[in-house]
């Protein structure tokens, strides 16, 4: 008896919920019962009257199983609705006599939920990662294509791909720090534009409003701003002492949908000294049709002898008013 007691106030520090039930089904003792299971109070009780869910047939199933049997089974037990409740590990075994003969069935279960959950969580951090890994890589691929396609040799694919690899790389940093809800457009802007104008703080202005991207906004936009940066530095206003460039962030409200207004950037420049390019060219491809049509968006690049301007039109969809 002092034996018994001591082992019954060992597992009732456990936590570890143990019943005993005789061959008729009914709870002889349990020990560390849940409350909600009939306040705790199951004597006498089948399972059918302190289990729920779709799992308490199946138990009481197993149970006469093991009773003819005397062969143990190992199973999970959820209690409550899906995507909530109570999550258990669950051993039946048979309890036998001195003569080997089943005269009970033991059953012990270990909570297990919070285990549940983090493997539900891990679970969807994975198909979020799988899910955005994909979305990069069609972006990267379509860069190395349309690349490919305008490079005048490798040597020259090689150069712009890097370029526009670290740019990519650059926004992507942006978004995995905010635990991939995205990032801010003023953030997005001084990362690409730091990574050639880092000692000019007056060749590039950003004025206007302040909105937070998504992560597929936040990535074609920053693309987007590298094409913009690279050409004005090549040919552009950059090119050449106290050239200047002005990006403006508006909220358009002829650009409207259920949601509300939609964001437009504007980018203007002056020519440079050498003069603009022909627009035929990755830059022209990407600002014209890839930036866009990733966002449900519009587009109008205007390149003359003298000017270059920009106009991206973002629908509401792509980002949240800061």
């Amino acid at each position: 008896m002092q034996l018994r007691r001591g082992l019954l106030r060992a597992l009732r520090n456990t936590g570890i919920i143990v019943i005993y039930q005789t061959p008729d089904m009914r709870v002889l003792w349990g020990q560390n019962v849940p409350v909600e299971w009939s306040d705790g109070d199951i004597f006498g009780k089948t399972d059918h009257e302190f289990l729920s869910g779709p799992m308490a047939g199946r138990i009481a199933e197993i149970k006469l199983e093991i009773l003819s049997t005397g062969v143990p089974e190992k199973l999970e037990f959820h209690e409550g609705v899906e995507g909530g409740g109570r999550w258990y590990d669950m051993w039946i075994d048979a309890d036998r006599s001195d003569e080997d003969e089943i005269v009970g069935v033991v059953t012990t279960m270990v909570e297990v939920t919070e285990r549940k959950r983090r493997e539900q969580t891990l679970r969807t951090l994975l198909r979020e990662v799988s899910h955005r890994s994909k979305n990069l890589l069609a972006i990267i691929q379509s860069i190395a294509t349309h690349t490919g396609r305008h490079a005048s040799g490798i040597d020259s694919f090689i150069d712009r791909f890097r370029g526009r690899l670290h740019s990519l790389a650059s926004s992507q940093d942006l978004v995995t720090s905010s635990n991939w809800r995205g990032a801010m457009l003023s953030e997005l802007v001084e990362g690409q534009i730091a990574r050639y104008r880092e000692d000019d703080e007056e060749g590039i202005s950003f004025e206007g409003v302040n909105v937070h991207l998504n992560p597929n906004a936040a990535l074609h936009i920053g693309l987007a701003l590298h094409e913009l940066v690279v050409n004005s530095i090549s040919h552009g206003a950059l090119s050449q002492p106290g050239g200047r460039v002005r990006l403006t962030a508006t909220f358009d409200g002829d650009a409207k949908d259920d949601a509300g207004s939609g964001l437009v950037l504007t980018w203007s420049e002056a020519a440079g000294a050498a003069g603009l390019p022909e627009r035929k060219d990755f830059a022209s491809v990407a600002l014209e049709r890839v930036v866009p049509m990733s966002l449900d968006g519009k587009a109008r690049f205007e390149v003359s002898e003298e000017r270059l301007d920009y106009r991206l039109e973002i629908p509401p969809a792509n980002f949240e008013a800061a």
